[in-house]
């Protein structure tokens, strides 16, 4: 800090003796000396830069620098680009802002993945007990004289194919969560897919036939895609999801079934122009109480 301070004080005492047309003629020889030898070395100095320097432009970084042209969780309505599978213009949309443009909450969204992963637990696992598992109830040896262990039954969880204690049964794994906030995180999952520019708004799902490469070819034409989430407003289209079913990449869903979890495990969502009226719709109706 000390030596980029005096670089500074000296930067400025040579602009002023530069401006007022005395050069260097009216300082003292060594600090005229001093500061002769700091210019010539500016080369290797990062504090002192003048016009006529060539300045390293190779050791900056190529990567462009975007600086987002609205904030995030406004609930401003989007206006997007409506396209097809053959990138062909098919207009705009808007998104609305309650639904595609709330506040960004992590908490909310682990909230949610967890009551889903939670609630498709099958929770069919089972141990038997010792009156349910098979064998005899009778005192394996006589209680004194052997010189073994006291035992009343063979079926004990001490015992090869005796039973389990304390062992899963049965049971739900679902927790409970409230409507409100399930609904609040798919908001959330929309609005982040939106912000990053990862959501795609189609005009319909048609292709002219339902060979593999006509999605291959468009997945090729998308950067920095590695899975695509494909969410059609209705039935699923029969050449769609013949297309697709060979591409592990690739998975399609009903605008019914769009859940937070599917979203975050692909980072690209597609949706036709229908599914997006549906899941607009679907946020928008009154919760039953």
């Amino acid at each position: 800090m000390a030596a980029a301070s005096i670089s500074r004080r000296i930067v400025r005492t040579f602009g002023s003796f530069s401006a007022s047309g005395n050069g260097l003629t009216s300082l003292p020889c060594d600090l005229k000396c001093g500061i002769i030898s700091l210019v010539s070395n500016r080369k290797h100095s990062t504090s002192i830069l003048t016009p006529d320097d060539n300045f390293p432009y190779d050791f900056l970084a190529k990567k462009k620098v975007i600086t987002p042209d609205r904030t995030i969780g406004q609930y401003q309505d989007l206006v997007i680009p409506v396209t097809n599978f053959q990138n062909e213009d098919k207009g705009f949309m808007v998104l609305a802002g309650d639904v595609f443009d709330v506040p960004i909450r992590k908490d909310i969204i682990h909230h949610v993945v967890r009551w889903q992963l939670a609630k498709r637990q099958q929770g069919t696992h089972s141990t038997k007990t010792i009156s349910e598992v098979s064998g005899t109830g009778r005192k394996p040896w006589n209680q004194k004289g052997t010189g073994r262990a006291r035992h009343g039954t063979l079926r004990g969880p001490q015992f090869r194919g005796g039973c389990v204690m304390h062992g899963p049964k049965p049971r739900s794994h679902a927790i409970k969560m409230n409507k409100q906030v399930r609904r609040l995180g798919l908001k959330i999952a929309l609005s982040a897919r939106a912000a990053e520019g990862k959501l795609v708004v189609f005009d319909d799902m048609a292709l002219p036939t339902h060979k593999t490469k006509n999605i291959v070819n468009y997945y090729n034409q998308m950067e920095n895609t590695k899975k695509v989430l494909v969410v059609e407003g209705g039935p699923i289209d029969e050449k769609l999801k013949l297309a697709t079913q060979n591409l592990h990449y690739v998975n399609i869903l009903p605008s019914i079934g769009l859940n937070v979890y599917s979203i975050l495990l692909h980072d690209t969502l597609v949706m036709s122009r229908d599914a997006v009226n549906k899941i607009t719709e679907r946020m928008h109706t009154p919760i039953n109480r």
